[in-house]
C-alpha cells in the first residue's frame, strides 16, 4: 500500500474514532445524534446532487438500510448516554465483521480461508478480554455496555450486507444521502427530542463524512483489503481517546483486548 493510501486510511480511522468520542462526550447524546444526522444530510446534499446516479433498483436497499441505520444511531446514542465507549466501540466494530463473515459462509455458501479463521479467533479473544475487564469492574450496570456493543454490531453487520448490494445500483455518496435523510427526519420522533444543531454536532457530522470520503479516496489508491485492515486501527485509537478525553478507565486487559480485536478484524479484511 502506498504512503498516500496509508495516510488516508489512518486519517479515516482517526476521524471515525474521533466522531464517536465527540458523540459520547456530548451533554445529551440523543439530541447530539439528531444534530449529527441533520448536519450529515446538509453536508451530503451537494454530493448527492452532483453524483446523483441512483437506479430504481436501489430503492428497496435504501429503505432497508435507513431502517437499520435508524436502529444503529438510536442504540449508539443510548449506549453512549451512560456507557463506556472503550467497551461499546471495540465490541461493536469487532463482532460486526465476524457476523458478516458468518452470513457469507453459512447463508451465501462462500468459503472461509485460514486467515479469516485466525481473525475470528482473535476477535473472540479480544472481545473476551474487553468483556472480562468490563465484568470485573465495580459497577452495577457493567453488563449493559457489552449488550449494547453486541446489538450495535448486529445493526452494523445487517446494514453492511444490505449496502454491499445497494451501492451496486447507486453512486455511494448519493446512496448514503438517501439513507441518512429519512433517519434525520425520524430520529427526533424516536427519541422524543429536538436535534442539537450546534457547532459540536456540525463537527461530528463533518468528521463522519470525512472518514467516509477518506476511505473512498484510499480505495482509489490501494486494494480494499489493506485499506480496510488499516481502517480498523480506529478500535485502538478510540480506546485511547476515550481514556484521554472521556476519562474512562484504561486497564492493560482492555487495551490488549482492543489491540487483539483490531488485529483480528484486519486479518478478516485481508482474507
Amino acid at each position: 500500500m502506498s504512503g498516500g493510501a496509508l495516510a488516508l486510511a489512518l486519517g479515516a480511522a482517526f476521524l471515525h474514532a474521533g466522531w464517536n468520542v465527540l458523540l459520547a462526550g456530548a451533554r445529551d447524546t440523543a439530541t447530539a445524534t439528531g444534530g449529527l444526522l441533520v448536519w450529515g444530510v446538509v453536508l451530503l446534499a451537494p454530493f448527492a446532487l452532483v453524483f446523483g446516479d441512483v437506479s430504481a433498483d436501489a430503492v428497496p436497499f435504501i429503505a432497508a438500510s435507513a431502517a437499520l441505520e435508524l436502529a444503529y444511531f438510536w442504540l449508539l446514542a443510548r449506549a453512549y448516554r451512560d456507557g463506556a465507549l472503550s467497551v461499546v466501540y471495540p465490541v461493536a466494530r469487532g463482532v460486526a465483521p465476524v457476523v458478516v463473515l458468518a452470513v457469507a459462509a453459512l447463508g451465501l455458501g462462500k468459503g472461509v480461508g485460514w486467515l479469516a479463521g485466525v481473525g475470528v479467533l482473535a476477535v473472540g479473544v479480544g472481545v473476551l478480554l474487553v468483556g472480562f475487564d468490563e465484568l470485573s469492574a465495580d459497577r452495577a450496570d457493567k453488563s449493559s455496555n457489552l449488550l449494547f456493543g453486541l446489538a450495535i454490531a448486529a445493526c452494523i453487520a445487517a446494514y453492511t450486507l444490505v449496502d454491499a448490494e445497494g451501492v451496486e445500483h447507486a453512486d455511494p455518496l448519493a446512496y448514503l444521502a438517501l439513507v441518512i435523510a429519512p433517519c434525520a427526519l425520524l430520529f427526533p420522533a424516536v427519541v422524543g427530542a429536538k436535534p442539537d444543531l450546534g457547532a459540536r454536532s456540525a463537527l461530528t457530522a463533518a468528521a463522519t463524512l470525512g472518514a467516509y470520503l477518506m476511505v473512498l479516496a484510499a480505495l482509489r489508491l490501494a486494494p480494499a483489503a489493506p485499506v480496510a485492515a488499516t481502517r480498523e486501527s480506529s478500535i485502538v485509537i478510540a480506546t485511547l481517546l476515550a481514556a484521554a478525553f472521556l476519562h474512562e478507565r484504561l486497564s492493560a486487559a482492555k487495551l490488549a483486548g482492543a489491540v487483539t480485536v483490531a488485529a483480528g478484524v484486519a486479518a478478516i479484511a485481508y482474507s
